[in-house]
């Protein structure tokens, strides 16, 4: 065969059969992926997401498939020697391995869309947040396993061996992750007890604020003051948590002072008026009637007591009733004369000489 008719020592022949299967399978990869993609968004599959986001799913690995089916074709009859033969059935094969690992990572959504589905129906917002981190999982193994494949294929081992080897370095690595480890069982830990919701309110430590997410390593905690706070799960796990949105009531505990010169009278009066501010107060419970008592004589004042709880337990509700009934106590207490008390203090002087 004349030199001018080779390519690197292979017929132009087959390096144009080898393009043309190529650039079939692309074409056609391509054609298939625009149907799929264009049958999803008919109206047929319009109240059926499930199958939409399978058919998207199905769709994004398509091409790169028929890619490695074209080159697989395409490389076949080649004139080459056995070497480079086998050399391009391994290459083949990480090929074949990369395709299935990127249709099974995309199908991995389908997984991630049904938990969804199954997240959004319980009664917990804690819930929603599984399914993006099992959708990460999945990815994480599904990466490790093709990676492990293709080691087996380029190093022609035994998986055991591959896996005895990961053996020892993973163990390198466990040890250099020991935190991250340690934040990963935490959320295990956050997912199965619940503590605490999406968007609710929680104490820990010395941060206040509502839970904006929980992850594999951190909860992100914004505080009333808009700081944005990361704790790390594994510390998370812990501590004290106190959900502050879970609270059924706000208890209120209001001491009121009144002159010593106030009469008898006039005090069981003041009783009487907080009383019937409190008595079927808005958010009252029937099991928490408010409570009132003449509590203690006190340095200055004759202290009052009154104790109530606001149902339920929203804090600006209870903010807008606890200055309603702050007025209504002024307004009472002045038209009945009933003074409040502040502190005060009696000096006695002695007149000049005396002892």
């Amino acid at each position: 065969m004349n030199q001018s008719d080779l390519f690197f020592g292979i017929p132009f022949s087959h390096v144009f059969l080898l393009l043309g299967w190529v650039l079939g399978a692309l074409l056609t990869g391509k054609l298939l992926q625009l149907v799929i993609r264009r049958a999803s968004r008919s109206k047929r599959f319009s109240h059926r997401k499930t199958l939409q986001v399978f058919f998207i799913s199905v769709a994004r690995p398509i091409p790169f498939l028929f890619l490695v089916i074209g080159l697989r074709l395409g490389l076949s009859p080649l004139p080459v020697s056995a070497g480079i033969q086998a050399f391009i059935s391994d290459i083949m094969a990480v090929l074949l391995t990369i395709s299935i690992a990127f249709f099974v990572y995309a199908f991995i959504d389908v997984i991630n869309h049904l938990l969804t589905v199954v997240a959004s129906k319980t009664s917990t917002k804690l819930d929603d947040m599984m399914a993006p981190m099992v959708q990460k999982s999945l990815r994480v193994v599904i990466v490790i396993l093709s990676l492990v494949q293709i080691a087996q294929i380029l190093s022609d081992k035994p998986i055991t061996s591959i896996l005895a080897g990961l053996g020892v370095g993973g163990l390198a690595v466990a040890l250099a992750a020991q935190e991250t480890i340690k934040n990963f069982f935490g959320s295990l830990v956050i997912f199965a007890d619940k503590p605490f919701e999406l968007d609710e309110r929680i104490r820990v430590g010395d941060f206040d604020g509502f839970v904006e997410e929980v992850g594999f390593r951190s909860t992100r905690l914004r505080t009333l003051d808009g700081h944005l706070i990361t704790i790390p799960n594994g510390e998370l796990a812990n501590l004290m948590i106190e959900n502050v949105s879970k609270r059924p009531h706000i208890k209120r505990t209001l001491e009121l002072g009144v002159t010593y010169d106030t009469s008898p009278e006039k005090v069981n009066e003041a009783q009487q008026i907080l009383r019937d501010i409190l008595t079927d107060h808005e958010g009252q419970h029937p099991a928490y009637p408010p409570r009132i008592y003449f509590k203690t004589f006190n340095s200055s004042s004759l202290d009052l007591v009154a104790t109530y709880w606001y149902h339920p337990g929203n804090y600006w509700d209870y903010m807008a009733h606890a200055g309603f009934v702050n007025q209504q106590i002024l307004e009472r207490f002045n038209a009945a004369g009933i003074e409040f008390a502040f502190p005060t203090r009696t000096l006695y002087l002695n007149e000049a000489g005396s002892h």
